[in-house]
């Protein structure tokens, strides 16, 4: 699949989990990513300057997993200061990890060279390899869950991808 292809399943698969993504403007806007920008839990894209269209993914991811009551009060930066962030962004990995596996996405989609401290790829060999890290925090939340045997629910399948 072509990155347009890629990032209109990406946009179709977020929007169907109930985040919505708004194509707009993003030039004035101080972006973390190029091209993306969370507003008020809703994860706002422009398509002129997105340079990774995987970030989408990792992006609904951080808001996948924050509270449902939180949500719609993460704008700009504040998943980067959220008391919780580490944990979140360890589930935000796991959780993109299976939502490229969900959409059969090879997950360098996501997990590209210019990302995660250029780590990317040791991540996809890692979970690849069943080396999975914050997958526990997702089983006890019950989003996934691993050991059952023959279960469809065993990760990277979710039992549901919205935390709440």
């Amino acid at each position: 699949m072509n990155n347009d292809l890629l990032l209109s399943t990406s946009i179709q698969f977020i929007q169907t989990i109930g985040l919505e993504v708004i194509c707009c403007d993003l030039q004035n806007e101080a972006c973390f990513l190029p091209g993306l920008f969370i507003s008020n839990g809703k994860i706002l894209i422009d398509k002129t300057i997105l340079k990774y269209p995987g970030d989408l993914i990792h992006e609904a991811a951080h808001l996948a997993v924050i509270p449902s009551s939180e949500r719609n009060t993460i704008s700009g930066s504040d998943i980067a200061t959220r008391i919780d962030d580490a944990a979140e962004e360890m589930m935000a990995i796991a959780w993109s990890y299976a939502a490229c596996k969900h959409l059969a996405i090879d997950p360098a989609f996501v997990f590209h060279e210019k990302g995660y401290k250029g780590g990317g790829k040791q991540i996809i060999d890692d979970f690849d390899g069943g080396r999975y890290f914050g997958v526990p925090v997702l089983q006890w939340l019950g989003m996934t869950v691993t050991g059952s045997p023959n279960s469809a629910e065993n990760y990277p399948a979710m039992c549901k991808w919205l935390r709440d």
